[in-house]
């Protein structure tokens, strides 16, 4: 294929298998299954499963990174089990809190409470790891900020109701997966200063952990037998699970393609571009209507990360070329909202 085409096929792989996991992990985690009468009066029931369906796609991903590796056999790793271990461990809490959020919150707040990842990341870099950013980074970050306000703040109601708290509780959940992001961030700079492992080899391992670590809760808590019961009255749903495993697995894919042909920063234009286009998608299709100052802050967060990708990275030394790459590489593979 030429570049041309490569870049088209890489783009709109990327957009059709993220808008298609979008739409699958809304569905799942707002809609209702079956039509019997619940306890509120409403029909149907929700799943509440969120570790079998974290389990789910963690496990997806560990098959997708191995088959990955066995098709292009990367270095082998040296890196300790502890920096995977503790990695996994806020990876797995940040996508628990992401989709829990989800039941209270409308699914373009979470994706642009999502897309101020650089926030913590940056704050931690500062505190934990003693980084220093320009003038310019910090502008950027501050336009990501004032959006998220905007777009989170909610308009004074004289009789606020159980779903206005409902909504506080899903956002404080967004909140602590940011935080839980910004931890996974810190860990992996200490990863790569350390040994620097593939994006293949640090999913692989990654997802392997954060499976093992969602299968002891699913016993602990009991969650997997309810979970299968769930899924026994509802078969539905393992068309809907396996179709979301397939989309994520298949947008990652088209990542690496876009990723080795055309670099990190052609990619994150695409990703950070779907992201927008599926808050768009999330109002037009599903009636989560925004209101202008929400608009405003969309605007401004996206803004922000469009702005940072252009002009506030600073050219890599080519001696550090490839593991800048490879850090982009598997931030982008690790970024599904």
């Amino acid at each position: 294929m030429s570049d041309k085409q490569t870049l088209v096929i890489s783009a709109v792989g990327i957009f059709v298998c993220y808008f298609y996991f979008a739409i699958l992990q809304e569905k799942i985690t707002r809609g209702r299954y079956g039509d019997e009468l619940q306890d509120d009066g409403s029909r149907g029931e929700r799943f509440t499963y969120m570790l079998a369906l974290v389990g789910v796609q963690c496990v997806c991903n560990w098959i997708f990174a191995k088959a990955l590796l066995t098709i292009s056999p990367q270095p082998d790793d040296g890196t300790p089990k502890v920096y995977y271990a503790s990695s996994a461990l806020t990876y797995l809490l940040a996508m628990i809190s992401s989709n829990m959020a989800l039941r209270w919150v409308a699914y373009p707040m979470q994706v642009v409470a999502k897309a101020a990842k650089p926030i913590p990341v940056m704050l931690l870099g500062v505190l934990v790891g003693r980084k220093s950013y320009t003038l310019q980074k910090y502008f950027f970050v501050l336009l990501i900020v004032v959006g998220v306000v905007l777009f989170m703040f909610k308009d004074s109601k004289p009789n606020p109701g159980t779903v206005l708290e409902h909504e506080s509780l899903g956002q404080l959940l967004l909140v602590l997966s940011l935080l839980m992001d910004g931890l996974t961030g810190a860990v992996q700079e200490r990863m790569r200063a350390h040994s620097a492992p593939s994006a293949q080899h640090m999913m692989l391992a990654m997802n392997g952990w954060s499976a093992m670590i969602v299968s002891v809760g699913l016993l602990a808590t009991g969650e997997g037998k309810a979970f299968v019961l769930f899924a026994s009255r509802h078969p539905e749903l393992f068309t809907h699970l396996t179709l979301l495993a397939l989309t994520g697995a298949l947008g990652q894919l088209f990542i690496f393609m876009m990723v080795s042909s055309f670099g990190a920063l052609a990619c994150s234009v695409v990703t950070t571009t779907r992201k927008f286009f599926t808050v768009l998608f999330s109002v037009l299709f599903f009636g989560n209507v925004l209101t202008g100052r929400q608009w405003v802050g969309a605007v401004l967060v996206f803004c922000g990360l469009f702005a940072d990708m252009f002009f506030g990275r600073k050219p890599s030394p080519a001696t550090k070329q490839g593991k800048e790459k490879q850090k982009v590489e598997t931030e982008l593979l690790a970024d599904k909202q």
